[in-house]
């Protein structure tokens, strides 16, 4: 049996690993050198403590407020864009608290099974990523947002996470290298972080090996249907044909799925990122700066920052004003820790696949037999890597998906 994976990220690249497991011909599909997706530049967090959806009461309101910011962490590019326009409906409908309760099971149930699958695969043979169980520590200045974070703190520890609420004091002792200046912190020891740099590099190395074969620099330009399955696509002159189809390419899933006369609503946003030495002091547990909404993480003797989303078309412009806005609230927070403000050519950019409710498109949708999406997972790409290819594995062979997936179907929109 044969399975086309359409996408080099890590959500590809994962269904191509749990496919092979289960003894499929795969062969993966990606128009870029597989060199620089969004699952290069990332924070590498996995995020148990993520169960609230982007889609969550309040954002719309903060996310206006935010628009008149060019520092801002959140940011709507205005567009008369039909796409836009729906998915920013279909967002605003989503965006309350009966959907966010509905969520977070789901959410939380995905997040685990993932760090469960990327511990796993930490011990595999060929495989080194600097997988780290230290957990993220969520720091917080206002007392309005250390309310907020304490009470979903408590709702975390109700689903069972591991969790610390700290004070300031608390704070600094975990946080031993680095000084703080913070309210207080909640310690989400549930999480977890790697190197996604490492991560990539073996994924890839470990199929090739291992027999998946990799077409890669030119993009899928045409599907061929037959009655209700797909039966090839076009790359450049070739065809490729299989018995099933996994769609994991991204912020690019809508324009793919065009190709096969389907409309999907996803919009890219904008993430930034870079990358800095700190030989003298580091940080020792990965961190997000909650009102700021900048996560920072130690990797690879080095030290990253990323943030800000940035909801619009695809485009290639940096804008400095939001990686300023990066690099001017890590003093507030951690003035124990230098951070210089990069050159253009030192800053990654990325575009992460969003879903109007904030939850990933996991399964097959309704109308071709054979065609899986794996798409749609936001911020959280790299945590739910390892879960998604599992969940596209399982399904692909006909197996029962290890956790509920019913929060994740691909038609729910429809």
């Amino acid at each position: 049996m044969k399975a086309v994976v359409i996408g080099g990220g890590i959500i590809g690249l994962s269904s191509a690993y749990y496919l092979l497991q289960e003894g499929w011909n795969v062969t993966v599909i990606d128009k870029t050198d597989l060199t620089d997706s969004c699952s290069y530049g990332n924070l590498g967090m996995i995020v148990p403590s993520h169960f609230v959806p982007l889609a969550a009461p309040g954002i719309v309101a903060q996310g206006i407020r935010w628009m008149f910011d060019s520092k801002s962490p959140f940011y709507v590019k205005p567009s008369l864009s039909g796409q836009l326009i729906n998915w920013g409906l279909k967002f605003i409908k989503s965006a309350n608290t009966q959907h966010v309760q509905q969520s977070g099971p789901h959410l939380t149930a995905i997040n685990l099974l993932s760090k469960q699958l990327y511990e796993s695969l930490s011990h595999q043979p060929g495989f080194d990523f600097s997988f780290e169980k230290k957990g993220i520590m969520m720091y917080f200045k206002s007392e309005k947002v250390g309310e907020e974070e304490i009470h979903m703190a408590e709702k975390a520890k109700q689903m069972g996470l591991e969790v610390d609420i700290l004070n300031a004091a608390e704070a600094q002792q975990v946080e031993t290298d680095i000084a703080l200046d913070v309210l207080g912190a909640i310690h989400y020891k549930c999480d977890a972080h790697l190197y996604p740099n490492k991560l990539n590099h073996q994924l890839i190395q470990y199929l090739t090996l291992n027999g998946v074969q990799f077409l890669t620099g030119q993009p899928v330009t045409k599907i061929t249907k037959k009655q209700n399955k797909i039966a090839s696509v076009h790359v450049g002159a070739e065809a490729v044909d299989g018995d099933v189809f996994v769609f994991a390419a991204g912020s690019w899933m809508p324009s793919l799925l065009q190709l096969a006369g389907l409309q999907l609503p996803l919009m890219p946003g904008k993430g930034y990122s870079f990358t800095q030495s700190h030989s003298d002091k580091t940080l020792q547990v990965p961190a997000i700066l909650c009102e700021a909404r900048v996560a920072i993480t130690p990797m690879n003797q080095q030290i990253r920052f990323g943030g800000t989303m940035e909801i619009g078309p695809i485009n290639d412009k940096i804008n400095m004003n939001r990686v300023k806005g990066i690099v001017e609230s890590v003093p507030a927070y951690l003035p124990g820790l230098p951070v210089e403000m990069p050159k253009p050519s030192e800053v990654w950019y990325g575009f992460r696949p969003c879903s109007p409710d904030g939850l990933p498109y996991i399964g097959y949708g309704a109308k071709y037999d054979n065609l899986l999406y794996a798409g749609g997972h936001a911020m959280m790409g790299l945590s739910l890597g390892p879960a998604t290819g599992h969940l596209i594995a399982d399904l692909a062979t006909g197996k029962k998906p290890i956790i509920d997936i019913s929060a994740f179907n691909p038609s729910r929109f429809d």
